[in-house]
């Protein structure tokens, strides 16, 4: 069965109007709860990259290689919950048939050149797809692409480091850093679409999508997110 697209009678026109936007107490504390568990992850994340580039920074190279060991566990923890909350963000879009603003990456905004690469073909086609509905899904399916590569090679290289693999240490260390923005440019895009999505959310789902982005981001970060997996329905549907 086909399921009719929601619509808001006073819809706003672009993501920045979303972003903007007041929500009503239930969409706030299921915004507001989401981005406090991701900025938790981010902030454990980042505090410790920083500290193992710091020491080397300062020549503590030994203390820095000891330092970045732990940290590819810590990268996992933030970008698997990222990639759950895109899927789960396209699975109800498609099924519930809502339809988000959206706004293309930018290239400017990433650092490694096949992040920015990705941002520009984003970019092209959001001018090529017919729907905002497509561009919506595009630009999820592009970010979760993102997160998940740049996860799997900040762990590689952070792992070379960590055990005196590396062939080229200045090269990867600065491969770890660009790699960190990328992904914290990827959970601020993540963030934006949320915000957008909550906006034309149905009150009626609201309390449900919670429940399910609670479990996929409290989910044990040692399992893969489901990319395929069908979705489960909210209740009443």
């Amino acid at each position: 069965m086909r399921i009719r697209a929601h619509a808001l009678r006073c819809r706003n026109s672009s993501v920045q109007e979303d972003w903007s936007s007041w929500l009503p107490p239930a969409k706030a504390e299921a915004f507001d709860s989401c981005v406090r568990q991701l900025e938790i992850f981010y902030g454990m994340f980042s505090v410790s990259l920083n500290e193992a580039l710091e020491l080397r920074r300062t020549g503590k190279s030994g203390e820095s290689c000891q330092a970045v060991f732990v940290i590819p566990a810590l990268c996992v923890r933030l970008a698997r919950p990222v990639e759950s909350l895109l899927h789960t963000l396209g699975m109800h879009a498609k099924h519930f048939g809502i339809i988000p603003n959206t706004a293309p990456l930018d290239a400017a905004n990433f650092r490694a050149p096949r992040e920015q690469r990705t941002a520009r073909v984003n970019d092209l086609l959001s001018h090529v797809l017919l729907t905002q509905r497509s561009r919506f899904l595009h630009k999820i399916d592009t970010l979760d692409e993102m997160v998940l590569s740049i996860r799997k090679r900040f762990c590689e290289v952070a792992s070379d480091l960590g055990s005196g693999a590396s062939d080229e240490p200045s090269a990867d260390w600065r491969a770890l850093d660009d790699a960190h923005f990328d992904l914290n440019t990827c959970l601020r895009e993540a963030i934006v679409l949320l915000k957008s999505f909550i906006v034309v959310l149905p009150d009626d789902q609201v309390g449900a999508f919670q429940k399910s982005i609670n479990a996929q981001i409290l989910a044990p970060h040692d399992a893969e997110p489901t990319r395929h997996g069908r979705m489960v329905l909210i209740e009443g549907e």
